[in-house]
C-alpha cells in the first residue's frame, strides 16, 4: 500500500462532516513532526483551524485544503459504508475521497519526499487547513488569513487541492473562480380571500413582471477567462398551502456567479433599479460569498504546466469553471492562486471515490512543482 493511499484512508475513517475536523488535523500535523514544522492552531468558534510552516524566507509556498466534508446522504444508497474506506475495482470509495481528502493525503507526502530529497531547499513551505469549507465559511480561511495579514506573513504562492480534474488526473488546473453573491426577497403584499382579491394584494402577481426582467437581464458578456455573469433563482416559497388564500408574502432566492466584467455593487443597483420599475413592497438583504479572483499568469502557474508535463507527458488546460473555494479568501492579499487535484466527477455524490492510481500521480506532480518553485 502506497503512503499516499494509507494516510488517505486514515482520513477516511475521520467523520469529519462540517464543521467537524474529527482528529484529521491532529493526525496530519503528526505527519510532519520531525520535518521543522511550526505548527499553530487558529480556531475560532466551532471551527478547527491548522497553520503548519517550514522555514521563515520568502518566497512561502503554501498548500491550502479543508479536513470538512459534506453529509454522506442516505446510508443505504452506499455500496460501502460512506466512512469505511473500501477498495473496489482500483477506486478507493469513501466521503471526501475526492472533496478533498484525497487532495491532502497527496500534500503530506509530496511534502515528506520533497524535504527528504531537498532539506535545504530555499523559502518556505506551509499547510493551512480548515474544517469550515462545506458550511458557511465565516470561521475558517477568511479568519486565519485575518491574522496573517495582522503579522504581514504574506504567502506568495497558493495550491488549493480542491477536485479540479475532468477526465484524467491533472488535465485541467482552476487559475480563478467566479464571485458568488447571494440576495434573500421577501416580497410583501396582502394576504385575503381568493373569491375577494381587490380587498388583496398578491405578491407573487406583483413580483412575476419584475422576475422576467430579472431573469433576462444581460450582466456583461464575460471575457476570455469567464463565462458571462448568470443569475440563478434557487428557492421560490408563497402562499399558506390552502387553495382558497391569496399569500401574504413570497419568498424568492437567487444567486448570481459574476465574473471579473462585473462587481458586486453595480449588480446589487442593477438589481434595485429592475425591482423599484414595478410597484410593489420588498425587503432585500444580499450575502457575498466570495469576489471573482483570477492568477492569468506567473511562476506558480509555469511551474504547474512544466510539473504536470513531467510527470504526466501532457499539456494541462487553464480553467476558471466551477463553484467557489477557500481561494477566494487567499486572493486578496495578492498571492498567486491556482487550484489542482483529483477528478470532480464524484464529488458530493453517493459513492464518492478516487482512482487509486491517480494519488501516486497527484502525489508525484504535487512533489515537482515544490522543486520547481523552491529548488530550480
Amino acid at each position: 500500500m502506497s503512503d499516499t493511499l494509507e494516510l488517505l484512508k486514515e482520513l477516511i475513517r475521520r467523520e469529519s462532516v462540517t464543521p467537524e475536523d474529527a482528529g484529521c488535523q491532529d493526525l496530519l500535523a503528526q505527519r510532519l513532526q520531525g520535518l521543522n514544522f511550526t505548527e499553530e492552531r487558529l480556531n475560532f468558534n466551532d471551527t478547527q483551524n491548522i497553520w503548519l510552516r517550514r522555514g521563515d524566507q520568502k518566497p512561502l509556498f503554501t498548500f491550502l485544503g479543508h479536513t470538512d466534508v459534506v453529509p454522506p446522504g442516505p446510508l443505504s444508497a452506499w455500496l460501502s459504508p460512506p466512512f469505511e474506506p473500501t477498495e473496489r475495482d482500483g477506486k478507493l470509495y469513501g466521503r471526501g475521497t475526492a472533496d478533498m481528502k484525497g487532495g491532502i493525503a497527496c500534500f503530506i507526502t509530496a511534502v515528506e519526499r520533497f524535504i527528504a530529497k531537498h532539506p535545504d531547499h530555499k523559502g518556505s513551505i506551509a499547510l493551512l487547513l480548515t474544517s469550515d469549507e462545506e458550511g458557511i465559511a465565516t470561521n475558517g480561511v477568511v479568519k486565519v488569513v485575518e491574522v496573517l495579514e495582522q503579522r504581514q506573513e504574506k504567502i506568495d504562492w497558493c495550491l488549493v487541492g480542491e477536485p479540479s480534474s475532468d477526465k484524467k488526473m491533472a488535465d485541467v488546473i482552476r487559475v480563478g473562480r467566479r464571485g458568488s453573491l447571494c440576495a434573500k426577497l421577501t416580497v410583501l403584499g396582502i394576504q385575503g380571500h381568493v373569491a375577494y382579491p381587490e380587498l388583496a394584494s398578491n405578491p407573487i402577481h406583483t413580483f412575476a413582471p419584475a422576475l422576467k426582467e430579472l431573469t433576462e437581464e444581460v450582466w456583461d458578456q464575460g471575457n476570455k477567462f469567464f463565462p458571462p455573469t448568470r443569475l440563478q433563482v434557487s428557492n421560490f416559497n408563497s402562499g399558506t398551502g390552502a387553495e382558497n388564500i391569496i399569500p401574504g408574502t413570497a419568498e424568492i432566492q437567487f444567486n448570481l456567479r459574476f465574473c471579473t466584467e462585473s462587481d458586486e455593487e453595480t449588480i446589487k443597483q442593477r438589481t434595485v433599479a429592475i425591482f423599484d420599475k414595478y410597484n410593489f413592497d420588498y425587503d432585500l438583504q444580499w450575502r457575498l460569498s466570495g469576489h471573482p479572483f483570477l492568477t492569468a499568469e506567473g511562476v506558480l502557474i509555469d511551474a504547474t504546466h512544466a510539473a504536470i508535463k513531467t510527470i504526466t507527458g501532457f499539456d494541462t488546460v487553464d480553467d476558471t469553471g466551477g463553484g467557489t473555494s477557500d481561494g477566494r479568501f487567499i486572493a486578496p492579499t495578492g498571492a498567486q492562486i491556482i487550484e489542482l487535484g483529483p477528478l470532480n466527477e464524484s464529488i458530493h455524490k453517493i459513492n464518492e471515490h478516487v482512482t487509486i492510481a491517480d494519488l501516486e500521480i497527484l502525489t508525484q506532480v504535487y512533489e515537482q512543482i515544490l522543486v520547481n518553485l523552491l529548488v530550480n
